[in-house]
């Protein structure tokens, strides 16, 4: 259903489907700003989510990501199957309790995990065997059993399970892969048990491979759609190739999916792909690039990014970013964060951390204020500017 509603300064539009509600679209961009409710509470999108890949956003306390008003995190289903194992989280009563976080988790299926991390893997139509990259152990997982173990897990977004291939890829691997995960995911949304409603209710997407073929990614988008999801994710992408054909690949998918539905582009990005993502009607994101970076010392600002533990910074006595509020910025010096980088104290990868990660939300929260001020076109070309000057 679509309602439209003139008020006297701009046209807001109203487009509901299930829990996702549009307030707002760019006249110049496809940037939209909407809501996602969830059974753990309301996202506002964009949004970054913070990766909690083993039930904890690396070096930083839930407390904390409370604080920087974090609405929802994502958490990955391969790795808590591996440890600790799902039979302790539901001893826990759900993966909420487990680590004690009360708002929104969107739960990846572990499909690209089993693609780049396991020792051994072996595709069949009934699922995946994999050896575990921990303790060498083998694994099958079907898709039925990824949809249990994430409805155990009790996360308000579940992830089906997908084949995601690499770059390059060879037109008929990326053919049969993007096919086998169509299957799956008809598998997936026919054993989904959705609860009552009333009751707390988890929303599955669909997500769309294709790797970098226009006519794999379109007919992916279209299967998906008629399957019917709750929200819609771009898979496959940032997997070594080129940042333009990963927007190709983008560009491919976007005209096949519904207006009304939540958009996710899996696992970018840097700050400026992201912004670009959203110009062209992107929601959501995850990547754990600022927890990743910040533990090796290197920083986001407004102008870009840098290596605060580099030399050059040894007697700086700025911020890391003169233009952030976080705490780490309001207080401490380059030059002193270095120190703690450079003789390994756990002070230093936290301060990092907590800049990289509020850097992030602050940018999405920024970007939703823009289109909601109807000037995101301005915005996006200013942040642009301004960030590409030195990174």
């Amino acid at each position: 259903m679509c309602e439209r509603r003139c008020t006297k300064d701009h046209v807001l539009f109203m487009m509901k489907s299930g829990e996702f509600i549009i307030h707002k679209k760019d006249s110049k961009t496809k940037a939209r700003r909407a809501t996602l409710r969830t059974a753990h509470g309301t996202v506002e999108t964009p949004v970054f989510m913070p990766v909690g890949t083993n039930a904890t956003v690396k070096a930083i306390p839930f407390e904390n990501l409370t604080d920087l008003d974090t609405e929802i995190i994502l958490s990955n289903t391969y790795h808590l199957f591996i440890r600790p194992g799902i039979d302790l989280i539901k001893e826990h009563n759900g993966l909420h309790q487990f680590m004690k976080w009360d708002r929104a988790v969107l739960t990846d299926s572990g499909g690209y995990q089993v693609f780049s991390l396991a020792k051994f893997r072996k595709i069949e139509e009934r699922g995946v065997k994999f050896q575990s990259h921990f303790d060498g152990k083998m694994n099958f997982l079907t898709p039925e059993d990824v949809i249990a173990i994430e409805e155990t897990l009790g996360s308000d977004i579940m992830m089906p399970l997908d084949e995601c291939v690499g770059y390059p890829c060879e037109y008929k691997e990326a053919k049969e892969a993007m096919e086998r995960t169509t299957r799956w995911a008809k598998r997936c949304k026919d054993f989904f048990h959705r609860r009552p409603l009333g009751d707390t209710r988890q929303l599955l997407f669909g997500i769309v491979q294709g790797a970098s073929y226009a006519d794999l990614r379109k007919r992916c988008a279209q299967d998906m759609v008629d399957i019917g999801f709750d929200g819609y994710a771009i898979g496959g992408i940032s997997v070594g190739e080129p940042v333009d054909v990963m927007f190709e690949s983008l560009d491919y998918v976007m005209p096949f999916l519904p207006e009304e539905s939540a958009r996710y582009m899996m696992g970018i990005g840097m700050p400026d792909q992201m912004v670009m993502a959203v110009a062209r009607g992107v929601d959501m994101f995850d990547t754990c690039i600022p927890t990743r970076y910040g533990r090796y010392g290197t920083v986001f600002t407004k102008q870009g990014s840098l290596v605060v533990r580099n030399g050059q910074y040894s007697s700086d006595q700025k911020p890391l970013d003169e233009a952030c509020g976080c705490f780490v910025c309001q207080k401490y010096t380059r030059s002193y964060i270095r120190h703690l980088l450079n003789v390994h104290e756990i002070l230093g990868l936290y301060m990092t951390s907590y800049h990289n990660v509020y850097f992030y939300l602050k940018l999405m929260k920024n970007v939703r204020q823009a289109i909601a001020d109807g000037r995101f076109d301005e915005f996006q070309k200013d942040f642009l500017s301004c960030y590409n000057s030195t990174s």
